[in-house]
């Protein structure tokens, strides 16, 4: 059951806007030093959160921030464990780390209370990576590292089927999931997220909300929305939320495919829909990337195969050279080319789902309709770190098979569409209706 009041916002606190080759030998040793130390690499679009990975190298550096004696934490020991190497290059730069010895010997000495040196360890790695500036580069805790593998996975959990992201400098609601507790409740496209069991997070990042929202199925949440300047209280009860990647309709003899992430099923779950749709005689097919905000660059690879055989998908370039890399489409498996294809896009089609409509765009095998894309073109590496830890950072950036790096800019549509919160509470889509006719 849900109960929804609403009151005027006025004089109260509104709800904060957010802050979107050749290589020399020594190169060439690193890079064979790195392939030893895998992991993957991924791109991710901090609207919707969900990540997209590159299969390639990385040096893995560990950072090992340990309690010391004496004053109670050992700074300096940063230093051994966090140089040379920093995002596979080496550095010859080095950081005074005695210098956090003595703002911790003033705090311990003079605060008035019970210090958390745990918890100071802890902001201090976060504070020491967000320091690069780059806000794709970032620490993540044993147990934040756990919520981001489940969220590659689409393995939310329990929430309130409320897809969230930053538009317009806020964290608004961008689509309620069918039979679930947000849209049966009332909630819209469009609203902005306020508070949360009446506590304000309109302030943090979208990640922060939806950590909010998330819990076990059965317990409640109270979420306040900002509508019309009204502030709207809504009474929820979480459930058990399904959240597959790919789901098929038909309209005569159009498939319309709706990839809503790229994790490791969604290439094969692509090319399943796609088989089924040709036994069943369709001539046409809607590709929908709206709302997908990336995944895994080998689910990527998967589904632009579809169409494009053998061919280069995605470049990757890095200023050291260490990370270059290329990806290839598979040989022999494209069993939509030459289909009349439409790729529909908006303003949170991020990431892989970008490879996959850079890509269809390049070749000319797809029309892109609907509008931009969110534009994230740069590559991060995940870098395992002790105790469950990651660190995400930035070392290179991607390109589409012309060259085009879409950092900021996104991919603008053949055909471009506007699609209102208004048309989509409504459950207008015009966007959708430009792709049937085209």
């Amino acid at each position: 059951m849900a109960k929804q009041t609403a009151k005027t916002t006025k004089n109260s606190k509104q709800p904060k806007k957010t802050t979107k080759t050749t290589k020399t030998t020594t190169t060439a040793n690193r890079r064979k030093k790195a392939e030893n130390e895998t992991r993957e690499l991924y791109y991710q679009s901090p609207a919707i959160e969900r990540k997209v990975s590159l299969t390639t190298t990385i040096i893995v550096a560990a950072i090992t921030l340990a309690a010391g004696l004496g004053i109670g934490i050992n700074w300096d020991s940063l230093t051994s464990n966090f140089s040379p190497y920093l995002g596979g290059k080496k550095t010859s730069n080095t950081i005074n780390f005695s210098a956090l010895n003595s703002v911790y010997s003033e705090l311990e000495e003079n605060f008035d209370g019970e210090l958390d040196n745990e918890k100071i360890i802890e902001e201090a790695k976060r504070g020491l990576v967000n320091a690069a500036g780059d806000k794709y580069t970032y620490y993540m805790t044993a147990t934040e590292a756990e919520e981001f593998q489940k969220d590659l996975n689409g393995d939310v959990g329990a929430g309130v089927g409320v897809e969230i992201g930053e538009r317009d400098g806020y964290i608004k609601v961008l689509r309620t999931t069918p039979d679930n507790p947000a849209r049966k409740a009332g909630v819209l496209a469009g609203d902005i997220i306020y508070k949360a069991d009446g506590v304000d997070i309109s302030g943090g990042t979208v990640e922060d909300a939806a950590k909010k929202l998330r819990g076990a199925a059965g317990t409640k949440v109270k979420l306040t929305v900002i509508r019309n300047n009204k502030e709207i209280d809504f009474e929820l009860t979480r459930e058990t939320i399904n959240n597959v990647s790919v789901y098929t309709e038909y309209k005569g003899k159009t498939a319309i495919i709706t990839l809503t992430r790229f994790d490791q099923e969604t290439g094969k779950l692509a090319r399943n829909a796609a088989n089924e749709a040709i036994k069943k005689g369709c001539d046409k097919f809607i590709i929908d990337l709206r709302g997908n905000g990336g995944g895994y660059v080998s689910a990527a690879k998967e589904v632009a195969s579809l169409w494009i055989d053998g061919k280069i998908v995605v470049e990757q370039k890095s200023s050291n050279g260490i990370y270059n890399d290329k990806t290839y489409a598979s040989s022999g498996q494209a069993i939509l080319a030459g289909k009349k294809t439409i790729v529909l896009t908006n303003g949170t089609t991020a990431s892989a789902s970008e490879i996959v409509a850079g890509a269809l765009q390049d070749y000319k095998l797809a029309t892109l309709i609907g509008e931009k894309t969110y534009g994230k073109g740069s590559v991060q590496a995940l870098k395992d770190l002790p105790s469950g830890e990651l660190l995400r950072v930035t070392i290179a950036k991607w390109y589409t098979p012309n060259g085009q790096n879409i950092n900021g800019d996104g991919i603008k549509p053949d055909k471009e569409v506007e699609r209102t919160f208004d048309q989509i509470n409504k459950d207008e889509d015009p966007q959708l209706d430009a792709a049937l006719k085209y």
